[in-house]
């Protein structure tokens, strides 16, 4: 006997709507779609903030991985979703029959023919708890990656600024560094000629020497810091570190408004890590309820309609047709006790989510008030720094003119121009420090958006200017 079995499944009606489906997420989540050609078009070395945020976007695994089990998320929801639209199946059966028999008398008898089915069912269903609790667990859990996509992102974005203004820190430390060798240099020649013409001891001339090898080495290791800076922030963005734009002098420093309750409150609605904790906590409940419908009735409706010329065990019947419409009612009594396992096993489940989410929000709580407060401190240091760079400017001057009029000894002249340039670094450090703990506040409180990091980047300005 030969037979040949044909299926259809989906219906090619579905598929317009899922690309289009797709198309709308594309206009949302470009990141989600980049393909292998747009790492063609990325920058091979970067210049500008947004240049190192364009490629890290691109090139970030993490953020790929979020990416991914976002996508994830979006399916399963589809299938979810799927199963409760109506499931239409074809069938058609063609064989080729050889039947032989005997007649009273004991002749052989054979008869064959070509047998033929064809059917098509559709199924719908109307009643299932169960089905319907997976789809909502489906749209939460959908709406936690979405959210934990989000964060890393801002993540990789905050990162991205810290390293950079890393960069920018280690060159700042450098070109004032050069600046103070060349004023110790000065002042070391100063010294060896007032030491020709007797005038200086020698223990002033080895000062200045030993000022000198000391700043000359703290050159090194900030050269030593850029380099490792630089390859810190090429490692995260895949480009290699051009001239980069800096920040400007006297550039007025974006600041927390605000008190500190307000940011903790805004955390709390805002947050893209507790609002994933809150998803999953919500998607562990719809888990619970989905165990329970394990103890309810599912109804279904079918109607198939089927075309055939063979009956039990393809004996032939001659052409009849069959259509029949009918509810399928599955009661469940007992399952050996799976049901209540499953039940259980989903309330821990629920309690771990929820044991999750008061983790992640007492972490962001202290992560926002600590932020918020470095933040002040940040802000009150650099205006601090600021006068203190003022004053051991006047200082070194005043020391100078004191050597000069020889109120003031040599070892006076170095301490006043090394201070100087000490405070200069330290200004740098905490006007880049007050900008990424601001970033890191809003972050935390899941309030930054791209306008902040285009007013950052509205603070930078070409090297040459």
């Amino acid at each position: 006997m030969k037979t040949k079995t044909t299926r259809r499944g989906m219906p090619m009606q579905a598929w317009p709507r899922i690309i289009v489906l797709g198309l709308s997420l594309a206009s949302f989540h470009p990141a989600l779609f980049a393909d292998e050609s747009s790492s063609l078009s990325r920058l091979s070395v970067g210049q500008t903030l947004e240049d190192f945020f364009t490629a890290a976007i691109d090139y970030s695994p993490q953020l790929k991985i979020a990416v991914e089990g976002l996508n994830i998320g979006r399916a399963r929801k589809r299938q979810a979703q799927g199963q409760l639209q109506p499931q239409i199946n074809a069938n058609a059966n063609i064989t080729d029959n050889a039947r032989n028999s005997f007649d009273p008398f004991g002749r052989s008898i054979t008869d064959e023919f070509i047998g033929q089915r064809f059917s098509l069912s559709v199924q719908q269903t109307l009643f299932n708890w169960q089905a319907f609790a997976a789809q909502r667990r489906a749209s939460r859990i959908e709406n936690q990656r979405e959210a934990e996509y989000y964060y890393q992102l801002s993540l990789l974005l905050t990162d991205v600024a810290d390293r950079y203004l890393g960069v920018l820190l280690a060159q700042d430390a450098i070109t004032s560094v050069e600046s103070e060798v060349e004023a110790v240099s000065s002042q070391l020649e100063q010294i060896q000629s007032l030491f020709d013409l007797q005038l200086a001891q020698i223990t002033d001339l080895r000062q200045a020497e030993a000022s000198l090898i000391a700043t000359e080495a703290e050159r090194l290791s900030l050269q030593s810091d850029l380099a490792v800076a630089e390859e810190r922030l090429r490692s995260i963005t895949g480009i290699e570190v051009g001239e980069l734009y800096t920040l400007q002098e006297g550039a007025e420093l974006p600041s927390a408004q605000s008190s500190m309750q307000f940011w903790v409150e805004s955390a709390k609605s805002n947050n893209q890590q507790i609002k994933a904790r809150s998803y999953a906590l919500e998607a562990a409940d719809e888990g619970i309820s989905e165990s329970k419908g394990a103890y309810m009735p599912r109804v279904n409706f079918f109607a198939t309609r089927q075309e055939s010329n063979v009956g039990f065990d393809n004996r032939f019947l001659g052409d009849t047709e069959n259509t029949y419409l009918g509810l399928d009612v599955t009661i469940p009594i007992y399952a050996g006790g799976s049901n209540r396992a499953r039940e259980n096993e989903a309330r821990a489940q629920r309690n771990i989510a929820e044991s999750e989410l008061r983790q992640i929000e007492l972490e962001t709580s202290a992560s926002v008030r600590e932020a918020f407060l470095r933040v002040q401190s940040s802000s009150l240091l650099t205006e601090a720094a600021q006068r203190l760079v003022l004053s051991t400017r006047v200082a070194a001057e005043a020391a100078q003119e004191g050597f000069a009029l020889g109120t003031v000894t040599n070892v006076d002249v170095l301490n006043a121009v090394r201070n100087q340039f000490q405070a200069e670094r330290e200004f740098q450090r905490a006007r880049y420090e007050q900008i990424n703990y601001l970033l890191q506040l809003k972050r935390e409180a899941g309030t930054l958006t791209s306008d902040d990091l285009v007013q950052i980047s509205k603070l930078m300005v070409p090297t040459q200017l």
